[in-house]
């Protein structure tokens, strides 16, 4: 199937990254910049904006069909609101944080409004977070994987509101721990860190409206199974703690919170590499049906060296996407459709940019 892609005109300050170049970018002496089939990255957007440059040729995207948990809008309004609640909260003065309780209700049954969300696999991307945003990820991916596991809906609320908690404690600390690795923190930055699930759960022990169940999850999201977590080590962990494990440890690295940002293939890797080492192997297979490798959108290059976008996932299949291949092996510019799901001797090789 062959189809035309579109180029379009858009404004340097429009871009906000990850857009493929559709023409050469020329200086005044006709000196190539850079080439046409670039993924822009922000130091190229801002360097670009140095040189005076207006506006770029880029390839429109808006076939790449993304699929996501929550729509931006919720997304955005469940943030404000956890934010709002938060920054309200002083350590031991928790009144406020009762409203939590209500927006974890709100989220869970969003989701459950949607069609097939037990089926479908999602379009997750790397971004920056601040732990707002972050709370409100993990709570949306904790509730899919609880989910799909049929738990008691009371103990799917419980779960939305530990995960709504778990980084208060972070509230506390004044590392810089955003996007930077956690072996670059000074020692006494590390041992800081590692008190915020302390921190957090000494804050609300004595909350009668927090379940045992969320408590657990806010002391416990940084443990692991073979016992070389934090603060306790400990390796006889309850079910739901090893669920928040499993989606605040793959978020953090998207995100880069306490760690450097990675791709979203990466962050799979990783959950992959330490599948029944670190986190719950049963709890981590769950979380990969319905996280997608290659979110829609994302440029490609197949082991055949040909270049596309990811226009949409294969249910089931989330390493199998639809792919729009703009560049052949050769360089040379193609519109192709190519289902990976009925190619089978091409896979994709590499994420682009």
């Amino acid at each position: 199937m062959v189809e035309r892609m579109i180029k379009k005109i858009c404004k340097i300050d429009d871009l906000t990254g990850k857009e493929c170049l559709a023409n050469n970018v020329m200086s005044g002496e006709y000196n190539v910049l850079l080439s046409e089939g670039t993924v822009l990255r922000q130091d190229y957007i801002e360097k670009l904006r140095e040189l005076k440059i207006k506006e770029v040729y880029v390839w429109d995207e808006k076939e790449a069909e993304s699929v996501v948990i929550l729509k931006n809008d919720l997304e955005e309004s469940f943030k404000s609101q956890v934010r709002d609640i938060l920054e309200k909260h002083t350590y031991c003065h928790n009144e406020e944080l009762v409203e939590l309780s209500q927006t974890a209700d709100h989220i869970i049954i969003n989701i459950l409004e949607e069609e097939e969300v037990v089926q479908q696999i999602y379009d997750i991307r790397e971004r920056s977070s601040d732990i707002y945003e972050h709370s409100v990820s993990i709570c949306s991916l904790a509730t899919v994987v609880a989910l799909r596991m049929n738990l008691a809906h009371e103990l799917v609320h419980d779960i939305g509101v530990g995960c709504l908690l778990h980084d208060l404690g972070l509230r506390y600390l004044t590392a810089n721990y955003m996007d930077h690795d956690f072996e670059e923190l000074t020692e006494f930055e590390q041992s800081e860190y590692k008190k915020h699930p302390v921190y957090a759960y000494s804050a609300l022990q004595g909350e009668n409206w927090i379940s045992n169940v969320s408590k657990n999850m806010i002391l416990y999201h940084h443990e692991r199974i073979d016992g070389s977590g934090y603060p306790l080590k400990a390796t006889d962990i309850p079910m739901e703690c090893r669920i928040i494990q499993v989606c605040d440890a793959f978020d953090e690295l998207i995100c880069g919170i306490g760690c450097k940002r990675v791709k979203v293939y990466e962050a799979i890797e990783y959950l992959k590499n330490f599948r029944d080492i670190k986190f719950d192997g049963r709890i981590v297979d769950i979380f990969l049906e319905f996280t997608a490798v290659y979110p829609a959108g994302t440029y490609v290059q197949t082991n055949e060296g040909e270049i596309g976008i990811v226009m949409r996932q294969n249910k089931q299949f989330p390493g199998r996407p639809v792919v729009r291949i703009i560049k052949d092996k050769n360089g040379e510019d193609v519109n192709i459709i190519k289902d990976l799901l009925e190619v089978n001797n091409i896979y994709i090789k590499e994420v682009i940019g």
